[in-house]
């Protein structure tokens, strides 16, 4: 899982540490709250990988907190596909709201605009969060059916 991390060219070194921590940490069964992770195969080799965890001191709040799709398997609909099904697994559970995260770099326009197709829209931005010129960028979708 962490090679289709790192194969997206999504993540610095440090973020990568991170989720090997994260994927070390829930497979020993050391991470509770109901997080869980989802993957994506293609021809037969997992090609995405996506991480969802509840928002501390939140009723019914989730973060995607990763997503990614090896570059050999993108453009097929894997990432539209993963985050279907975070949202449905979410909505079985009776959760409300999905935030994403991104970076407001010009290299993640790509990113953000893959959020928008899939119905996400940019909730707020917070300037420099990462490092000067690099903004937060939180987007957000309700899962209640209207």
């Amino acid at each position: 899982m962490l090679a289709v991390a790192e194969a997206s060219g999504l993540f610095s070194p440090g973020e990568l540490a991170e989720i090997e921590a994260i994927l070390s940490g829930y497979f020993a069964g050391a991470r509770g709250g109901g997080d869980f992770w989802l993957t994506a195969r293609a021809d037969e080799t997992l090609a995405g990988i996506a991480y969802c965890a509840p928002e501390t001191l939140t009723s019914g709040t989730w973060n995607l907190q990763l997503i990614a799709v090896d570059p050999v398997h993108q453009g097929r609909g894997l990432g539209t596909l993963l985050v279907d099904a975070v949202e449905t697994s979410l909505r079985e559970r009776g959760e409300r709201l999905l935030l994403v995260e991104t970076s407001g770099v010009a290299s993640f326009e790509p990113t953000r605009r893959f959020y928008r197709k899939c119905g996400y829209h940019e909730e707020a931005r917070i300037r420099d969060f990462y490092e000067p010129g690099a903004d937060k960028i939180v987007f957000r979708k309700a899962l209640a059916q209207s």
